[in-house]
């Protein structure tokens, strides 16, 4: 699935201009937390969310920015920070608060590349845009409600033979000895595999068309092989 197959298309948008106030208001009473800013065109020009208000002298939050003198951080970068925070805390409209540095994609991006972005960057949405102008926005929501719409593998899926289980589980990278009889999968796992390695493994094996069920047993190390490896 691409971002195209996920998108909103009817995206709520603030101009530069908008007032710190008007975009405040639109972000509570839509339920949102975060807007794209477009131009009169509908070029993306940036992204304005309610961290950007988080802030502001209005309520008290602003950060402070008092210079502290004599003092080696008292810097050309510190003094641009300085300044970042008081257009943040004193803006008036989202042209002072907005990022101008916007991570966007394309209709034809994979959700796997989009899911990973937000991950990474750790965002909560991220504009799609076609010839630089805005054509949709993907957000976590969306992703979730694609997964809502994948149908779970019909249970009546026809039995593709228990040799054919057993090659596609070893195609993983598991440390367990697998066995496979009448569409169940026996799970053989030494002792000391941790209830993460068990699960990934089990987990596996259920998505399997053809599975019927799935039996974990554990591997009895003997006592004289295990005083051996200790030693």
């Amino acid at each position: 699935m691409r971002a195209v197959d996920v998108m909103t298309t009817n995206v709520i948008t603030v101009t530069p201009d908008t007032s710190i106030q008007a975009l405040a208001a639109l972000l509570s009473e839509r339920g949102i937390s975060g807007v794209p800013v477009v131009d009169a065109a509908g070029r993306l020009v940036g992204i304005v969310s309610e961290g950007d208000l988080l802030h502001r002298a209005e309520t008290g939050t602003a950060r402070r920015t008092e210079r502290r003198r004599f003092r080696w951080l008292d810097t050309v970068a510190s003094d641009q920070e300085l300044a970042r925070d008081y257009m943040k805390s004193r803006g008036r409209v989202v042209s002072d608060v907005m990022s101008r540095e916007v991570i966007a994609v394309t209709e034809m991006t994979e959700l796997a590349e989009i899911a990973d972005l937000l991950e990474i960057k750790r965002i909560k949405r991220v504009p799609v845009v076609r010839d630089g102008k805005l054509v949709g926005i993907v957000s976590r929501a969306n992703l979730v409600r694609a997964l809502a719409t994948v149908k779970a593998e019909s249970s009546s899926s026809p039995d593709i033979g228990d040799h054919t289980i057993r090659q596609k589980l070893f195609a993983g990278p598991w440390a367990a000895d697998i066995v496979v009889r009448d569409g169940i999968v026996h799970l053989w796992f030494p002792e000391g595999h941790s209830a993460e390695e068990k699960r990934a493994v089990h987990i596996a094996a259920e998505n399997i068309a053809g599975v019927r069920a799935v039996e974990e047993h554990i591997v009895q190390i003997p006592l004289i092989q295990a005083i051996m490896t200790r030693l």
